[in-house]
């Protein structure tokens, strides 16, 4: 509030402003604000040192204990730490690393864990330099063994003839290893912690901001892309990581992709016609090649009832309103002159751009945004479709080129770090809590956070599951309550765990925590809201009409966010 001498003056230049100065003043105060917040919020969130990737490389677990405790230590000195396996780490991104300690233990005759066997031939069989690169090194063994600590002795020395600079010296641990390795972390992030700051306001870049009259169109390359689900799943899940210049995005956000149509469908369909592919037509003001517009612009897949009639029309036959496939309804209804195939491609909808949660902070993956894909199956009359997209995304390799753009999604956003936050996102609806996960982890704020994850199989199907777990172990995640549907004979979903959590949600709830659902629309996300106000009606005390208003309200004050389809 204004004290009463402030009030009087800005009612004194209120009163004597004409409206023209009204409204200058009106937009200066405006721009004030959104400075002054933009400039409090990278304050906030930008690390006062490099961030420092801490990467174990484990046969029995020790090494992965150890860099748990050390990423938790390194967190809590509010430094920007990422915690992973060798096993998983992207060996292409160790260029890019300036802060870097790997936990790494020796096994048999000096061999390294097979877990750390693709990272320690990686630096031993590639001529690359780390000239910006500052590495810790601390190894695990048993001095037992005559070749005592060896692959942490060779990671030392290597990473040292690439070029990098050691923080602090090699630390060789025996089988009573706590105090040592205690130490020598210590010793490490005080090291650390006597970096000036380096903060200031990050700058608008020009070049990356949509023009009025459409998207942004980035030129991506797919960086990694990887299956998710183990063997023995009928299920394929898509991790892609694209790399583009300027990015701009949140997470929370989407981007969206325009698929290419199946080259052996594109080809069968000229040929079934006896089409020239390098014939140019007109479709919607624009000039294209057949080969073309069949290739990147047309939907060729799943036609709607409407093209379906316009078809029959076109080529005078009685056709049955069913689903079809341009090939399957050319090759059952074939068309009888170059006319005809001509006027179908007219009739043919646009390919439609897919839109894909982002399943990643750009606080976290500067210049990369990631997706989670699951390929879509399905059967119609009796044969095997796959998504168009889904299926268009699952066949890229790394290092393909991918454009997409990035769709705002102002409404699926994290509130300010000190709130609690629960997140329900089954199956591919985890994504775009990693990358929720993923900022929390950065800015190390006092919320806490809550995950119910849900899928089939906890063998095969648990997405992302060694980074939730190393969010739980560092704090990162408070609370993980998973479902595994399929893995008993009654199948448990999501629902049936927050239901079993049922007093301390409400508590979250009562409390302040926001909610965020992510996923199917139906029937999850429908399922969901039901228990939530089964949840509110038991422990809060409520009737039935009572719990759905306190849903409602939770609605209109921006505290329960869907992002569903």
């Amino acid at each position: 509030m204004l004290t009463e001498e402030k009030h009087a003056l800005i009612k004194s230049l209120v009163d004597s402003s004409t409206q023209e100065e009204l409204i200058w003043i009106n937009g200066y105060l405006s721009g004030l604000i959104n400075d002054r917040h933009k400039l409090s919020y990278h304050l906030h969130t930008v690390p006062s040192v490099k961030k420092l990737t801490i990467a174990y490389g484990t046969e029995t677990g020790n090494s992965k204990k150890l860099a748990t405790e050390f990423a938790a230590k390194a967190k809590k000195k509010q430094i920007q730490t990422k915690l992973i396996g060798l096993d998983q780490y992207r060996l292409n991104d160790l260029v890019k690393e300036e802060l870097f300690v790997t936990v790494i233990s020796t096994q048999g005759e000096g061999e390294p864990p097979a877990a750390a066997q693709k990272f320690y031939d990686h630096i031993h069989q590639n001529g690359f330099q780390l000239q910006n690169l500052q590495y810790a090194v601390l190894a695990l063994g048993d001095s037992s063994y005559p070749l005592f600590c060896k692959t942490g002795e060779d990671v030392d020395q290597q990473l040292s003839k690439l070029g990098g600079k050691r923080m602090v010296p090699i630390q060789k641990c025996d089988v009573d290893y706590e105090l040592e390795a205690e130490s020598w972390f210590d010793n490490l992030l005080h090291g650390l912690n006597t970096h000036e700051p380096s903060i200031k306001p990050r700058e608008t870049n020009p070049a990356v901001v949509a023009k009025s009259t459409g998207k942004t169109i980035y030129k991506g390359t797919v960086l990694s892309h990887l299956n998710l689900n183990d063997r023995g799943s009928n299920k394929e899940t898509w991790h892609i990581e694209i790399a583009a210049d300027s990015l701009v995005y949140e997470s929370g956000d989407s981007i969206g992709i325009v698929p290419k149509n199946n080259e052996s469908i594109v080809e069968a369909i000229i040929q079934t016609v006896q089409a020239d592919p390098q014939k140019f037509l007109s479709y919607k003001s624009e000039t294209y090649t057949v080969y073309d517009l069949l290739k990147h612009k047309l939907n060729i897949s799943n036609l709607s009832e409407k093209v379906v009639k316009r078809y029959a029309e076109i080529t005078n036959q009685i056709i049955p309103i069913a689903k079809f496939d341009l090939l399957e309804i050319i090759k059952s209804y074939p068309i009888q002159t170059e006319d005809q195939f001509i006027e179908v491609l007219q009739c043919l909808n646009p390919q439609s751009p897919r839109l894909y949660t982002v399943s990643s902070s750009p606080l976290a993956t500067e210049g990369e945004v990631h997706i989670t894909v699951a390929r879509d199956v399905f059967w119609i009359n009796q044969q095997k479709k796959y998504g168009v997209c889904s299926d268009y995304l699952s066949s890229f390799k790394e290092g393909d080129a991918i454009e997409f753009f990035v769709q705002k999604n102002k409404r699926f956003k994290l509130p300010s770090d000190d709130k609690d936050i629960i997140m329900i996102g089954p199956g591919t609806g985890i994504a775009a809590f990693r990358g929720f996960l993923q900022e929390r982890e950065i800015v190390n704020g006092s919320g806490r956070s809550w995950l119910f994850f849900g899928e089939q199989h906890f063998a095969s199907d648990f997405l992302y599951q060694t980074e939730i777990q190393n969010w739980e172990a560092t704090g990162t995640l408070t609370k993980v309550n998973v479902a595994f549907s399929r893995d008993q004979k009654n199948k448990i979903y999501v629902q049936d765990r927050m239901l079993s959590h049922g007093a301390e949600l409400f508590q979250w709830i009562n409390n302040g925590a926001y909610i965020y659902v992510c996923g199917k629309k139906d029937p999850m996300s429908v399922d969901v809201e039901k228990t939530f106000i089964q949840i509110v009606q038991q422990y809060g005390n409520k009737t039935i009409e009572e719990s759905l208003e306190f849903i409602n309200e939770l609605k209109d004050t921006h505290r329960y966010h869907k992002d569903v389809y």
